[in-house]
């Protein structure tokens, strides 16, 4: 079974984090809502609690299939800020596994510490400048390798069904399609 951990800040996005852990679950993956604060409560970009599964101290990623994290302001600002969460996805880079963004986190976190180098990717137009080395489209959801990178909440069930393809397989990702409704 596939494990995604899904990152959490002050300021996330909510939306977008949500609808992702959303699909991802109902799809029977494993994904846990980790916190980068110093508790399991963050407050979204749009003043929403959330309650996280845990907190990065508590973590040991070397399990996760996954790295997922969404935008949001200050969210991936902050982020990009958490030293061990940056040595996480180093460390995911280099075993192979994968690492999702969306909106503003593929420039702010993926981009600014080095990770798009030489690849394609998107994200909340005016962020690509962040992309030190990669390659912005403005396509909605596009996967390079084990980088999958989506442009903003309105792509996030797009980033959901793409994480459920790559993980569990077309069929996983047609039958959650069809039971949200949707095409």
């Amino acid at each position: 079974m596939a494990k995604v951990y899904a990152m959490i800040a002050d300021g996330t996005e909510e939306v977008e984090c949500l609808a992702v852990v959303d699909i991802l679950r109902r799809s029977k993956i494993e994904t846990v809502l980790v916190s980068v604060n110093g508790s399991k409560t963050i407050v979204s970009s749009h003043q929403v609690r959330i309650e996280a599964d845990a907190v990065i101290a508590d973590i040991d990623f070397s399990d996760g299939d996954v790295i997922f994290l969404p935008g949001g302001m200050p969210g991936a600002e902050n982020l990009s800020a958490c030293e061990p969460l940056i040595a996480a996805l180093s460390q995911a880079e280099a075993d192979g596994r994968r690492i999702a963004a969306i909106c503003a986190a593929p420039g702010v976190v993926l981009g600014r510490h080095g990770f798009l180098k030489g690849k394609t990717a998107t994200c909340f137009p005016g962020f690509e400048k962040e992309f030190q080395g990669g390659e912005y489209t403005s396509q909605g959801v596009v996967t390079d390798g084990k980088i999958t990178t989506a442009r903003g909440l309105g792509f996030a069930i797009d980033l959901g069904l793409e994480l459920v393809r790559l993980l569990a397989g077309d069929a996983a990702a047609e039958d959650v399609k069809g039971k949200i409704q949707y095409s």
